[in-house]
């Protein structure tokens, strides 16, 4: 693995450290309608890197297969989702403004939960990274190092919300600056540490490449309709995370254009 490519992955978890950051500097939580906005913006980022970054290069690479191409596309799909459902299923974690934690029973603490939402939902973030940078570096023609970067930037600037979301709760649970900025950081690690292992794996299994795309597209589009969807349209005045959920998506669809 080239050192672009090591940076390539790692920008995601910068921006999830910068906004973890803000909890050092910030006295107050995040207002709830700012969090629903952030959280309309995040989801409109992850449907629009689903589509342009991963679908689409999915089913261009299966060209070969002609009526049949989107097979690879629908098979990695719903591998995707239920890959995530089996782990909201198995691992015990805590949304953002719920008091119902999901998974089997646990004794952990509310704020270890809250931490395990947030990197439930960035494991298909680093997968999809991971991809992308395993396709360019097996030197396939449909997916350029620009286009790697594009969506490691784009997921970069929806994990920044996503760190200052998780940290100033922490903070306002009564933890340390200091440890709420470690934890909301550290939710963010387990993205380039997929990335890796999914360009690991992604080496040995090329022609399958597809529907890997595919499958990261599935995990995320997962997390957006189970997760993100429901918290942006919570409460009064919902139609504000919709709108930031378009300032998302073509955020995201212009970074991939211009980038890719």
């Amino acid at each position: 693995m080239t050192m672009e490519v090591l940076r390539g992955v790692m920008i995601p978890f910068l921006g999830t450290a910068l906004g973890a950051a803000c909890v050092l500097f910030m006295k107050e939580k995040l207002n709830v309608t700012v969090q629903r906005a952030l959280t309309g913006f995040a989801a409109g980022v992850m449907v629009a890197a689903s589509v342009w970054s991963l679908l689409i290069p999915a089913m261009e690479q299966a060209d070969s297969m002609g009526k049949w191409a989107f097979v690879p596309a629908v098979t990695g799909v719903w591998l995707g989702m239920l890959f995530l459902l089996l782990l909201d299923r198995i691992i015990p974690h805590l949304h953002q403004g719920s008091d119902e934690p999901e998974g089997p029973k646990s004794a952990l603490k509310k704020t270890t939960m809250l931490v395990l939402a947030v990197t439930l939902h960035n494991i298909p973030e680093g997968m999809a990274v991971g991809v992308l940078f395993a396709g360019w570096m097996a030197g396939n023609n449909s997916i350029t190092m620009a286009g790697a970067l594009a969506l490691s930037i784009g997921i970069a600037i929806q994990n920044f919300p996503e760190g200052a979301i998780i940290s100033m709760p922490l903070r306002a649970e009564g933890m340390t600056k200091q440890k709420a900025f470690m934890y909301g950081a550290l939710s963010g690690i387990v993205e380039p540490i997929a990335s890796i292992l999914t360009i690991w794996g992604a080496s040995l299994v090329i022609p399958v490449l597809p529907y890997l795309l595919s499958f990261a597209a599935g995990a995320m589009l997962y997390v957006v309709v189970e997760e993100l969807i429901p918290e942006m349209s919570v409460g009064d005045h919902s139609n504000l995370g919709t709108i930031f959920f378009a300032l998302g998506f073509t955020v995201m669809l212009a970074l991939d254009v211009a980038l890719g």
